[in-house]
């Protein structure tokens, strides 16, 4: 992949640091490993990182010391916790301290990748908010969306409107046009900006875990539970919840989650105790919750409790306007990222991008401004360093209509899966979206290559 988001592995155990760092290079990742904490401190004092993983139990200083320095030169740093079973409190009172999120003793490959890949998605989205210059949608903290057309004019005013109150929010729009990024402006302009910012990946929920993963569960309440965990909804007690792609989620959980939002306290499984939880809702789709509903794929009385704001983020191709900006804005980006030179966009190029139906959306928009920037040999960006999106105008005429799109779609599906020989996850990377989605868009599509 063009960006190679850097790490840092922290932990005094050899078989960890083989094990993270391999699995973070065999995905893209750049990966270096620290078996002490002076030794971290002193590295991150001469070298950038996208992340930290950083195990709490360490012989020398002590986890908690080192993350405390880390945040005390650089309260942006993204910290990834590593615990034991028997020390989540421990990680929570960390989080309290600034760590982004925690992984539990023994974790997956899967386990680590997840949340590796969400904390260098925070990372990128501030340095996107530090960048932003002219023709930037500002908001009143600083936070921006990046844009100049009207719909995006419209959708930073609802942000602004909407983010003192504790009103729950959708936000609707395609995979990879930020939805996510307007979840956390709102958090971040709410009065809640100071508590957790907790996301939820609704898509990898598995009906059988969701209660103990959103609620927690209690020591003893079924095999393996050896030590009482907390739920998202504890975690994000006072900030903000943000349920990611929530049409996800099936019937039953649905059910459950439901229960919460109208009682306001949860019970941990094994546990007979109600807990009272404080927690702002934002939920995001990209299916048509009407036609859900109709289907019986979505429960009525939840959508109504969810819905009381609706946002709706256009597709790229629908507001094009913002694809110079945006470009502009991600190369400024990419080339303080590679530490490259600035190369400037051509007339063509920007016509040529601006031509493009986008199925990636902003995503897939960045990642192609990433590509040209790497490959690009001269000091110009030209309609030949962007081949990467394999423009046809058959297919990319502008044309309306769902079937028209879908066709686009999949011909950029089945373009991406030859370019890579298959490989599905340089595929999703390179049209922006998600491995999960992929997959669906190739059984939606019956795509076989």
């Amino acid at each position: 992949m063009p960006y190679r988001a850097n790490i840092l592995i922290v932990d005094d155990e050899e078989s960890i640091r083989i094990g993270c760092a391999q699995t973070l290079t065999e995905e893209g990742y750049r990966a270096q490993s620290m078996d002490n904490g002076q030794s971290a401190l002193a590295t991150i004092e001469k070298v950038s990182f996208d992340a930290i993983i950083l195990d709490l139990k360490m012989s020398g200083m002590p986890g908690m010391e080192v993350l405390k320095k880390i945040k005390e030169s650089d309260p942006a740093s993204i910290v990834i916790i590593i615990t034991g079973y028997g020390t989540i409190d421990v990680a929570v009172e960390a989080m309290r301290e600034g760590a982004y999120d925690f992984i539990t003793k023994p974790f997956t490959p899967e386990a680590l990748l997840k949340v590796v890949e969400r904390a260098v998605d925070s990372r990128r989205r501030e340095l996107e908010y530090s960048l932003a210059d002219a023709g930037v949608a500002e908001s009143a903290s600083g936070n921006r969306i990046i844009g100049r057309s009207r719909a995006i004019r419209k959708v930073t005013e609802l942000i602004k409107q909407v983010a003192p109150t504790d009103s729950t929010v959708l936000v609707y729009g395609e995979t990879g046009v930020g939805k996510e990024l307007v979840a956390s402006n709102i958090h971040n302009l709410s009065p809640r900006r100071d508590k957790p910012f907790v996301v939820v990946d609704c898509g990898s929920l598995v009906e059988t875990l969701f209660e103990s993963e959103m609620f927690g569960h209690a020591k003893g309440s079924f095999t393996g539970a050896i030590d009482t965990t907390l739920g998202k909804f504890e975690l994000a007690n006072g900030g903000t919840i943000f349920l990611d792609e929530i049409t996800n989620i099936t019937i039953g959980m649905q059910s459950r989650l439901l229960r919460v939002i109208q009682e306001k306290e949860i019970s941990k499984i094994g546990s007979l105790e109600k807990i009272k939880v404080d927690v702002r809702i934002i939920s995001a789709t990209n299916k048509n919750l009407p036609r859900e509903i109709r289907e019986g794929r979505f429960r009525e009385d939840l959508y109504y409790r969810i819905n009381v704001v609706p946002i709706h983020l256009l597709p790229l191709r629908e507001r094009r306007e913002d694809i110079p900006v945006l470009a502009e804005h991600f190369l400024a980006w990419a080339c303080i990222d590679e530490r490259a030179g600035k190369p400037k966009l051509s007339a063509d190029a920007v016509r040529f991008l601006q031509e493009y139906n986008w199925p990636g959306n902003v995503r897939q928009l960045k990642n192609t401004i990433e590509y040209a920037l790497v490959t690009c040999e001269g000091d110009v960006i030209g309609p030949d360093d962007l081949s990467i999106i394999n423009r046809d105008p058959g297919g990319e005429s502008g044309e309306s209509g769902e079937g028209s799109l879908a066709q686009s779609e999949k011909k950029e599906i089945i373009r991406a899966l030859r370019q890579f020989d298959g490989h599905r996850a340089k595929a999703a990377e390179h049209l922006g979206i998600n491995r999960k989605t992929l997959r669906e868009k190739i059984r939606k599509y019956g795509i076989e290559i």
